[in-house]
C-alpha cells in the first residue's frame, strides 16, 4: 500500500486490503511466490511479528515477490520496509510449494542474524519480539510453524 498515506489510516484498510487479496487468489488461482525470513539476533533467539492485517497470530517477516524480482532481494527489501533493518548476510534455507488463498505459492526460506532491535514499521506490523527458538509463543501461524520447521530440519534452528 501507498507510503504516503498515514500510518494508521494504512494500517485500518491493511484488512480490507488482505481480504481482498484472498479472494482475488482463490478466483484466479494465478501460482504467485513470496519469501519469509527466520531472524535470529546474536543469541540465537528468534524473530516474531504480529501483523495489522490477517490472522492474530505470530508471524515472520517476509512478503511477496514482485515480478522478475530475486528472492534474495525481496527478502532484503522486506526487512527493510517491515522492519528498518538491512542484514549484511542472508543464507537461503529452502523453498516450500504450497497453497495460500487457493493459489500456488511458492515460499522462499531465508535465514540471517540481526544485531539490533527491529523497529515495526506500525503499518503492516505492529510488534516485532525476539523469543527463545525452544519456547516459541502461540499462536504461530500455520505458514511460520511450516517455515520454522524447514529451518530446524536445516540444523540452523
Amino acid at each position: 500500500m501507498a507510503a504516503w498515506l498515514p500510518a494508521p489510516l494504512h494500517r485500518a484498510l491493511m484488512p480490507l486490503a488482505h481480504m481482498l487479496r484472498h479472494y482475488w487468489r482463490r478466483w484466479r488461482k494465478t501460482p504467485i511466490a513470496g519469501v519469509s525470513v527466520i531472524v535470529t539476533n546474536l543469541g540465537g533467539d528468534v524473530l516474531l511479528l504480529k501483523h495489522s492485517y490477517g490472522p492474530d497470530v505470530w508471524g515472520l517477516p517476509g512478503g511477496g515477490l514482485g515480478k522478475g524480482e530475486d528472492p534474495m532481494e525481496a527478502a532484503q527489501r522486506e526487512l527493510r520496509e517491515e522492519l528498518g533493518v538491512e542484514l549484511v548476510r542472508l543464507e537461503p534455507v529452502g523453498t516450500l510449494e504450497e497453497v495460500l488463498s487457493g493459489s500456488p505459492h511458492t515460499a522462499h526460506i531465508f535465514t540471517g542474524v540481526c544485531d539490533r532491535q527491529p523497529q515495526p514499521d506500525r503499518r503492516e506490523v505492529t510488534v516485532a519480539r525476539f523469543f527463545p527458538s525452544h519456547s516459541l509463543p502461540e499462536p504461530l501461524g500455520r505458514t511460520t510453524r511450516d517455515r520454522i520447521a524447514v529451518w530446524k530440519a536445516r540444523g540452523t534452528g
